[in-house]
């Protein structure tokens, strides 16, 4: 198959499914593992498509964000290192909001503080919630399907019911000049929400996040402690020189 004919296919399989996994390519195209990675490396150069930790998903528009299907095999090494130092920030008998996201997600497993309770707007994170047997409260408003995330103005007015020690945030942009981002403006809100009620706000994000900017500004970066697995060292001193950073 010539190397164009790979190329479409690669493009066309992605339009299908937004995400495609390495051995799934090797299989549908039947050409070895390393032709396909050099394949991949080679079409995010031209910047269609976004390798992630085995496989590759689509090149997103600043408005658009990936699904939680999506979200739940990207970066997962990353998220891993994030959410168990994410889960050490918790002390004993704190009030904490989780917003809906993978990263926050992976936290619930490695929560080891004693009587917690937990407001979420995120319906996977209650049903790990309840299996961990923590109290939690889940938001009530519009679910969007697409993420599994309560919005909207009725998740708002729940909201206000709560005051929080802390929240665990995530974003999808990093940027030293425009702070933190989000591609839905809905969710936007929800998330400033949270960090308004919260008397520390942190935000959750592998290293793929920073430097990017998508839609919807959050606040900015001195208003919330940044929780990575490593920080790339082109962003270091400006992203550093505006927020505390924990980095694994």
């Amino acid at each position: 198959m010539l190397t164009e004919e790979r190329y479409h296919l690669i493009l066309q399989r992605l339009q299908e499914r937004s995400i495609v996994k390495l051995q799934e390519l090797v299989d549908i195209l039947g050409a070895s593992e390393s032709t396909i990675r050099r394949d991949l490396i080679d079409l995010e150069s031209r910047q269609l498509l976004k390798r992630i930790h085995g496989g590759a998903a689509l090149v997103h528009q600043k408005s658009q964000e990936p699904g939680m299907d999506e979200k739940t095999f990207t970066n997962v090494q990353q998220k891993d290192v994030i959410a168990r130092l994410a889960a050490q920030e918790l002390l004993d008998g704190e009030c904490i909001y989780l917003d809906a996201g993978t990263t926050t997600l992976a936290m619930i497993p490695y929560i080891e503080a004693k009587d917690i309770t937990v407001v979420t707007n995120g319906l996977s994170h209650v049903e790990a919630l309840v299996h961990q047997q923590i109290r939690s409260y889940l938001l009530g408003g519009m679910m969007k399907m697409h993420t599994k995330a309560v919005i909207g103005s009725i998740a708002l007015q729940n909201m206000d019911n709560f005051r929080f020690d802390k929240c665990f945030l995530g974003a999808n942009g990093i940027d030293a000049e425009m702070g933190y981002t989000t591609p839905d403006p809905e969710e936007a809100l929800i998330k400033r929400r949270a960090h308004e009620l919260s008397s520390q706000t942190y935000i959750l994000a592998d290293s793929s996040k920073i430097g990017e900017i998508t839609f919807a500004k959050l606040f900015s970066l001195n208003e919330a402690v940044l929780i990575t697995e490593a920080m790339p060292e082109q962003w270091q001193r400006s992203i550093a020189q505006k927020t505390k950073i924990i980095e694994g």
